[in-house]
């Protein structure tokens, strides 16, 4: 009996739980940030509803996070209040973390976003 990705494939099985335009954004998403910093541990955390990216299993070296949402995906930086951000992607009010909402393609593939990403992988 053969197995479908998603019964194999933990991201697939994590995905297969949202559209199909929310699952192009997060792997979109998912591949700009593996580009920025290849090499990243990347967590599929089923319970936090989100894709957890550092350099190790600790949440303390947790740099940034995919969090697929019903119509769109969020990109959290773990430090976000620390990231120069000129063109003000940013969101959020919490302590440190901070998000940028991702609602097409296009939104993933701003030049700042790459700059956001770039930054915090310079911060750890």
């Amino acid at each position: 009996m053969n197995e479908s990705p998603a019964e194999t494939d933990p991201l697939e099985a994590f995905l297969a739980g949202y559209s199909p335009d929310v699952r192009a954004l997060a792997l979109k998403a998912r591949a700009l940030v593996l580009d920025v910093m290849p090499g990243l541990l990347e967590q599929v955390d089923v319970p936090g509803k989100l894709l957890g990216y550092g350099w190790t299993a600790t949440y303390k070296d947790t740099i940034c996070v995919i969090m697929p949402l019903k119509a769109g995906v969020n990109l959290g930086f773990a430090r976000g209040v620390d990231l120069p951000d000129p063109e003000r992607l940013l969101t959020g009010t919490g302590k440190r973390a901070r998000h940028v909402r991702l609602g097409t393609p296009a939104d993933v593939e701003r030049p700042a976003l790459r700059v956001l990403l770039e930054a915090a992988a310079a911060a750890r």
